[in-house]
């Protein structure tokens, strides 16, 4: 049976969209045989979703200094129902950051650490002016999640 691997991201730019796009073709890489993966908006996404997920890959916007209200709204709709269902979940996730990231970060984090998910990389922070290479790290990230999973590691 094949592990699932859950992407849910905001994405309300055109650069944001890049990141999310990289995240699912790291994911899908053709190396990788044995792993499904699903893209869900954070609008979209539920607790369903990462009740049926082996591994969930979070991207999120700085907004204000805390993360997108989208992935907030993701979070208060799931956290209860998913509280004692998913400990252990392996998590990672990516900031698209005009500035430090520092605040969406530490809310990330707070709520990773409630609903007792683990971490499997320190979360990427995509600070500053847009660079290309975002687009990549991202790509990475998605793909070290789908071959952890489909190695076992995760």
């Amino acid at each position: 049976m094949p592990k699932r691997l859950l992407i849910v991201a905001h994405a309300p730019s055109p650069n944001t969209a890049r990141l999310l796009e990289a995240a699912e073709r790291g994911a899908c890489h053709p190396d990788i045989e044995d792993v499904e993966i699903t893209v869900k908006a954070p609008l979209e996404a539920g607790p369903e979703d990462v009740l049926a997920c082996d591994a969930i890959l979070l991207g999120t916007t700085e907004n204000l200094g805390y993360m997108s209200g989208a992935l907030k709204d993701f979070f208060d709709r799931s956290y209860y129902p998913l509280l004692e269902e998913t400990q252990g979940l392996p998590c990672a996730l990516y900031i698209r950051a005009g500035h430090d990231g520092t605040g969406t970060r530490r809310a990330v984090e707070g709520i990773i650490t409630g609903l007792c998910w683990k971490w499997v990389q320190e979360p990427l922070t995509l600070r500053g002016e847009w660079q290309k290479d975002f687009v990549g790290q991202v790509e990475e990230l998605g793909m070290a999640m789908a071959a952890g999973l489909e190695g076992g590691m995760l």
